[in-house]
């Protein structure tokens, strides 16, 4: 016997609360803006993060509502992605508190920063993966606003790196579920395609 839950007949929080405990794992993308004026850096993690092209390369994350994240990249038109790995997960969880605009989650949580090469917002030091990003597009949805950025550059620290490509065991991803959980890599399977073949005749 299955439940229901049909959204015409909940609150938009309870069915958000059903969809984020469904849609899992999903990936963090961990935002770093910074104000127009360059006075304040914001870092803050997004839990609605992929890939929307790869040629041009472009990622994508949701802000639900108007956030420091989504007003900084409208208001200067650059972001970057760092990369939650597992052993952050403390500095993650203390960027996610919803503080004013003029407060830096990078000087509350302590958090290193380094120059990126191509934007404005500083990448974070420790992670393991850094994609230096330019807005793209905007896309308001609902209470929602998808925002998409064309990425500029990738850096990966080399301890990283195994055959020429970020390797998933290293970078031991973190992952967001529901309510206050959060998930971590696992058991890698390893299971090849399988080809289609043309019938014989």
């Amino acid at each position: 016997m299955r439940v229901d839950f049909d959204p015409a007949e909940m609150s938009g929080p309870a069915f958000y609360r059903f969809l984020t405990s469904v849609v899992v794992p999903r990936p963090i993308a961990w935002v770093s803006t910074v104000t127009p004026d360059g006075t304040v850096e914001n870092l803050a993690p997004h839990s609605f993060f992929s890939i929307a092209s790869t040629d041009p390369p472009i990622v994508q994350f949701t802000s639900i509502g108007r956030k420091d994240s989504l007003r900084n990249v409208e208001d200067t038109g650059e972001f970057v992605v760092n990369f939650s790995a597992e052993p952050l997960l403390q500095l993650i969880n203390a960027t996610a508190t919803d503080f004013p605009r003029a407060f830096s989650e990078f000087d509350y949580a302590g958090i290193e920063r380094e120059p990126s090469r191509h934007v404005r917002p500083s990448r974070v030091a420790v992670s393991p993966v850094v994609m230096e990003c330019r807005s793209h597009t905007t896309l308001h949805m609902g209470n929602s606003t998808l925002v998409f950025g064309r990425v500029f550059l990738a850096s990966v620290h080399e301890d990283y790196i195994v055959n020429g490509r970020p390797d998933a065991e290293r970078l031991r991803p973190l992952t967001k579920l529901g309510g206050d959980e959060w998930g971590t890599l696992g058991t890698i399977l390893h299971l090849s395609r399988i080809p289609y073949e043309e019938p014989a005749m």
